[in-house]
């Protein structure tokens, strides 16, 4: 399913409209077929919010697998000096993002354990995700569902649509900042993180946004 391109500022549906997108994801479904639906935005943008508001409103045959969960580990990242640069494309396993995505559209009738990221110790925990085969919707979200470096870029084949979450980047970098806050950084700290790898990571983010199927602000 190819992406349809989006008009620069053009807004395509509401946030708030959760009701409407809920009807939308639905439609993604087919019978004995599984769907993913993907979401995608800058660092704070609300992805993994929607995404758990989007599951709860779809009920039981529907789960949410973040990307998130294929962060490196802090160990391998400081082995391959990308500690400063965590969340950053190359900080995180997309093959192994790639492997979960076409197992869970083979649909091979059997549960598949997905990861999550635990901000609470900031890294990521094994199989701590079950995508039993009565869930016909997977909901995944990250930052790089629509890039196109290297790995990356096979992603979307994988997903049959991706919606791009779009708010103003005062907003967007406020609660990046409070996030760090309740995650134990200081103030500073949390402000130089959110000003510094966080808007790198999101600029690149931005030139994705033409690539989505839906903007939502």
């Amino acid at each position: 399913m190819a992406p349809a391109r989006v008009t620069t500022g053009e807004v395509t549906a509401r946030v708030e409209d959760l009701e409407g997108l809920a009807v939308r994801a639905r439609a993604l479904a087919r019978p004995g077929r599984r769907a993913i639906l993907g979401l995608t935005g800058a660092p704070g943008a609300g992805k993994s919010t929607l995404g758990a508001e989007l599951v709860d409103a779809l009920g039981p045959t529907s789960v949410l697998v973040p990307m998130d969960g294929f962060h490196l580990a802090g160990l391998e990242l400081s082995r391959l000096g990308r500690s400063d640069r965590k969340g950053a494309p190359d900080t995180f396993d997309v093959e192994g993002y790639l492997a979960l995505l076409r197992r869970l559209r083979a649909g091979s009738g059997s549960t598949v354990y997905a990861p999550e990221f635990r901000r609470e110790i900031e890294e990521p925990i094994a199989g701590a995700i079950a995508v039993t085969p009565h869930h016909a919707l997977v909901v995944t979200e990250g930052n790089y569902l629509l890039d196109e470096g290297a790995g990356w870029a096979d992603v979307r084949q994988l997903l049959d649509a991706v919606w791009y979450l779009d708010i103003p980047d005062d907003e967007r970098r406020r609660r990046l900042v409070a996030r760090h806050e309740a995650h134990g950084a200081s103030l500073q700290d949390a402000r130089a993180h959110a000003l510094g790898s966080d808007e790198r990571n999101a600029e690149r983010v931005r030139g994705t946004r033409w690539r989505a199927d839906l903007v939502l602000a």
